[in-house]
């Protein structure tokens, strides 16, 4: 973990538990920080997919790191902290995000696997562009899924979605509250489910936002729809430079 980085850490399990702070600080990001609310929130197959995202960006006459590195993806400030959390992954162990991938980039992003656009989408990309950088870049990343409909995302559900994509994805899923409060520590809105008709089935409106942290815990960037596997591609060896000191 970097120097001074604050997290706070969410374990799925403690039943009912709030978020216990790693380090007793508000994680400095919100919604408002990245986008405005409605732009980051998506209503998968609705409709409601903004047409556009924007950042909070550095004014500074001199350009942050992140800037200056030349990265295709949306530049937020203040820069968004990986989270800690312990969740049970598709095989219903635990997984620890911290511990798995101390070091890494990764790709966090919250969806789920009915999810007719942004989600394939997303994971499409991401699949694409780790078939096109070189091994070594590919051995440093890691994907992380979160589903934000348990009811329907078993695990078993969720490897084979997300085996589709990438064996290597991790899908991890707990209780509704417990994604909430994951979703509000990164800063986004929490996912609502939304009815169809007078069917059964429903969506969920849900974040587009894909982060991607580098090894010093910080998400130098993130994408939201529009952004393309090339967009991915062209970041991820810069991405890992961002190491701690």
């Amino acid at each position: 973990m970097g120097e001074g980085v604050q997290r706070h850490q969410v374990r799925a399990d403690a039943p009912g538990s709030t978020l216990s702070p790693v380090k007793r600080s508000a994680i400095g990001l919100r919604a408002a920080s990245l986008a405005g609310a409605a732009a980051l929130l998506a209503a998968c197959g609705s409709g409601h997919h903004a047409a556009t995202t924007t950042t909070t960006t550095t004014t500074s006459s001199t350009k942050a790191p992140s800037q200056a590195a030349g990265l295709h993806g949306l530049v937020p400030s203040p820069l968004p902290v990986k989270p800690d959390f312990t969740f049970p992954d598709t095989s219903g162990g635990p997984y620890h995000l911290d511990a798995a991938t101390r070091g890494k980039l990764t790709y966090l992003f919250f969806g789920y696997t009915h999810c007719p656009d942004a989600c394939p989408a997303t994971m499409s990309y991401l699949a694409y562009a780790l078939h096109t950088v070189s091994a070594a870049v590919r051995r440093q990343v890691s994907v992380v899924f979160v589903t934000v409909d348990p009811k329907r995302d078993t695990g078993p559900v969720m490897r084979r979605w997300l085996d589709h994509y990438g064996r290597s994805f991790v899908g991890v899923r707990g209780t509704i509250r417990q994604i909430g409060q994951l979703e509000h520590t990164v800063g986004i809105p929490t996912a609502v489910p939304v009815k169809s008709g007078e069917t059964v089935a429903y969506q969920v409106e849900h974040s587009s936002i894909l982060f991607v942290f580098s090894p010093d815990d910080r998400a130098h960037v993130v994408y939201a729809q529009g952004f393309k596997a090339t967009d991915y591609a062209h970041d991820m060896p810069l991405l890992l430079k961002f190491r701690s000191s």
